[in-house]
Parts: structure tokens; C-alpha cells; sequence
């Protein structure tokens, strides 16, 4: 486990939209360009083995400016492919909030970041008392009906209450918005009470307008 004092003041980001990573979570990456194999080349070469996940802005007048909130994970697996790619797991270790992004000569983006405010996430796997989860699972069900998706339902049954919820934030296809609202949830109550409402809308049919608000 990483303490508060293992984490560096800089981290190299990965811009992926749509790609959710949390803490304690584990994210699969397929990597190819030629700047993030390279990226993930120096990361293995530093006792941390971190990558910043992080969402880009959509806001037009914040054209290439990342959201202020990512996740940084530590690689714990990887392989490397014969063509050269490389397939890797991430394990989120812990958010941190972007404080200015660095002019390196690196050809990734890279971040001076703070931990401030996450301590949480290096703590004990949270619980959620307030979980109701008899009612969750139900609507669960109505959702993978709606959707035609199928799952393994004795696991998810028999999941605890954080990989549970963190396990579906990130792989339910929600919109790059929605997934950075999960993301910024301070505690997994909030989390889960915000997925729940993505998943009510969504079955309602929901636009984006009515999901953000």
C-alpha cells in the first residue's frame, strides 16, 4: 500500500475519454502510439509505476485543457505483444487534482499534481451502510434487461459494496461527463447514489442536458 509521501508532485497523464479509473479499481489499456509506449517505457523505469488517467475537457473555448480531476494508477501487469504493443492493467491508486501542466520534452502531457483532499483513497475498501442492495440489484436487472446485456449476476451479488459500484461506474457506457461526476463523487455513497441516477435516467431515456443537471 502507498502512503501520502510515496506519491511524486508530477505525474505523466493519459487523456482517454470515457476511460474511468478508481481507486483500488482495476482498468485493462491497450497501448499503441508511439508516445504513450513510450510513456508507459519511463513509468516502469520509477519505483511508483504511475500513470495519470484523466478526462479531456469538452468544452470548446477549453480546447485541449484536461478536467481538473484524474486518478493515477500503478502498473501491475503488462505484456508486450510481437508487434510491439503493449496490453496493461492498471491498479487506481489514488485522484489527485491537476495543478498546472508541465512544457516537457516528453511527447506525453505531463502534470504537477496534488493529493490534497483524496486521503480516502489510500485507506481501508470503503462501505456504503447506507446501501440498500436488494433495491439496487432489482434495478440493475430492469437496466441489463433494457439493454440486452447479460453478466454474471452470482458475482455481482456476492461482490462487496465498493467493487460493486466501482466495477460498474467504470465499465457501464456512460457519457465522458458522467463518468467524471462518478469520478469526483467524494465518498462511495455519493458514487453510488449518482449512479443510480444515470441508470434511472438512462432507462428513462434521458438526454445529456437532463443527466448533468
Amino acid at each position: 500500500m502507498m502512503h501520502p509521501a510515496d506519491l511524486p508532485e508530477t505525474v505523466s497523464v493519459f487523456p482517454l475519454p470515457g476511460a474511468l479509473l478508481l481507486p483500488r479499481s482495476r482498468l485493462p489499456l491497450h497501448i499503441f502510439e508511439p508516445r504513450y509506449l513510450q510513456m508507459l517505457d519511463d513509468a516502469l523505469k520509477t519505483q511508483e509505476r504511475l500513470i495519470g488517467m484523466v478526462q479531456p475537457n469538452p468544452c470548446k473555448s477549453n480546447e485541449g485543457k484536461l478536467h481538473q480531476i484524474g486518478c493515477a494508477g500503478r502498473v501491475t501487469q503488462f505484456s508486450e505483444t510481437e508487434d510491439g504493443r503493449y496490453l496493461i492493467t492498471l491498479t487506481g491508486i489514488s485522484r489527485f487534482r491537476i495543478r498546472s501542466e508541465l512544457d516537457a520534452f516528453t511527447p506525453y502531457r505531463r502534470c504537477v499534481v496534488s493529493w490534497e483532499g483524496f486521503d480516502r483513497d489510500l485507506g481501508k475498501v470503503e462501505t456504503d451502510k447506507g446501501f440498500d442492495r436488494k433495491q439496487f440489484m432489482n434495478l440493475l436487472e430492469r437496466f441489463f434487461a433494457s439493454r440486452h446485456l447479460s453478466t454474471d449476476w452470482d458475482t455481482l451479488k456476492d461482490a462487496e459494496d465498493e467493487l460493486l459500484v466501482n466495477s460498474l461506474s467504470m465499465l457501464l457506457d456512460f457519457d465522458p461527463e458522467e463518468k467524471q461526476a462518478l469520478l469526483e463523487a467524494p465518498c462511495l455513497r455519493t458514487r453510488r447514489e449518482t449512479l443510480v441516477t444515470l441508470i434511472e435516467i438512462a432507462m428513462r431515456g434521458g438526454t445529456n442536458e437532463e443527466k448533468l443537471q
